[in-house]
This record gives structure tokens, sequence and C-alpha cells, in this order.
């Protein structure tokens, strides 16, 4: 299989303005994802709409893609990437993965473990989700919960408790799902889910993979043991360094 990996990484973040060019022990953020990527994905370029960023990704040898300012998203941003480095070749990737641009630490395992969903030709869309425990993440709105079918397609996304349980006592004999911000699709259906128009559900919950269940696309969902640190806050960005110095403790 043809694989494109796209990091789609924007200056303008509201609650950490400039993120991926943040360094965290000499490297950049983006930079880290990128390299993380690398390591299963031949090809993988960065979509960006800064100038700033684009300059940064050229100077570490990486590929920079410039995208609109006007996404709302970053498979919005993905979709034109993909759009402008096929245009010649349209059909030439069978997968494209879009790799959150605020996961420094993000596994090289996780990543190959969604791009094996698609052994399965059936599959349209997979992303990741890990068995959430009791705690009170549970209850964390920027926490996003989904609820699985028997065959483990996303039946619904939620900011919300779901399944919501009457019975505390009952409550941790259930197993919740956490999904994690990763996504890959067969490239036309990324073009196809990119020009729906909002559904209703999407716009409750802020979440825009409920607007792809509304019109019918499947998303398989592969259970990992990979636990996600994204990094939307500089407080976030505390938690990676202690991370990454347990690991290089570990390591020696």
């Amino acid at each position: 299989m043809k694989i494109l990996g796209i990091i789609p990484a924007r200056y303008a973040s509201s609650r950490f303005p400039g993120k991926p060019l943040v360094h965290i022990k000499g490297k950049s953020m983006v930079q880290r994802v990128y390299e993380q990527a690398k390591q299963v994905i031949d090809t993988v370029f960065i979509a960006t709409d800064d100038l700033r960023i684009r300059n940064h990704i050229l100077e570490i040898g990486a590929n920079a893609i410039m995208t609109s300012n006007k996404h709302k998203s970053g498979t919005e941003r993905c979709a034109e990437a993909l759009k402008i480095i096929t245009q010649d070749q349209p059909e030439y990737y069978d997968i494209v993965v879009n790799i959150q641009g605020d996961e420094p630490l993000i596994s090289p395992e996780a990543i190959k473990q969604l791009i094996n969903a698609f052994n399965d030709n059936n599959v349209q869309i997979a992303t990741l989700v890990n068995k959430l425990q009791y705690s009170d993440e549970l209850n964390n709105k920027n926490t996003v919960k989904v609820i699985l079918n028997k065959n483990n397609y996303a039946q619904y996304f939620s900011r919300a408790l779901i399944p919501f349980v009457q019975n505390e006592q009952i409550k941790q004999k259930i197993t919740f799902y956490k999904h994690i911000g990763i996504y890959a699709y067969k490239p036309k259906i990324l073009l196809e889910i990119t020009s729906l128009p909002q559904s209703n559900t999407e716009i409750a919950e802020s979440l825009e993979q409920n607007r792809w269940i509304e019109y019918d696309y499947k998303i398989k969902a592969i259970i990992t043991s990979y636990k996600s640190v994204s990094v939307d806050t500089p407080k976030d960005l505390e938690k990676v360094l202690l991370l990454l110095q347990q690991r290089e403790k570990n390591n020696k």
C-alpha cells in the first residue's frame, strides 16, 4: 500500500499560539511529530498556513505544503494538501494518515496499527481509541468519548460521558472508550467527507467525525494501548517534558 502522511500545523492556536515551533529538548514539537511519523511512513508532508512554520520545516529538511488559513479543522487542511500533492497523479496513494501536529510523543507502533486497519478493504476511515479507566477524565469535556458497535465501528462521539449509566455501582463495570485524534482515510473518502455540509451533531459537540457518521460513512475504531499526550496549553508541555525525562532515565 502507498501511504501518505500529513501533519497539519497552524500557528494561530487560541490557547497556545505558535506551539508547532515550541522547543522540546532541542527540537521543535512539529519536528518531533515528523520524526516519529517517518519511522513508519516513507512520505510525510507538514501542511501549514504560516510562513514561519514553513521556513522551519524546510530548515529541518522536511516536506512542506502551504495551505489556506480558512480551514476549520486539520481534516480540511489534509484534504487541501492531498489535492496539491496528487494533482498530477490523483490515484497514487491508497491511504492518507492525518497525524496530529501537537502530539510530539506519537507512537510509530500506534500509527502502524491504524494503517493495518486497511488490510480490510471495506474500511473507509480508521481512528484509534483506548479504554478509559474510571477516573476524573470520564467527566472531562476535553476528553472525547466514543461508543462502538460489536464490530468496533464508531456509533457516536461525545464530550459527555457515554453511555450514560444511571447506577453508579454499575459504572465501574462498563468499558468506556477515549478517542485518540489520529485518522487514516482512503483518499477518495477524505475528499468526500470534507465537502459535506456540517451536521447538527457535529455542531452540538464540536466534533467533525459525527458529521461523517451522520452522512453514513463508517469509522473503524482500533483499540490501542497507546496513551496520547496532546499539547493544547503550556501546562501540557510540562507533562511531555516529564515523560521524556522518564524515558531518558529508563533508557540509561
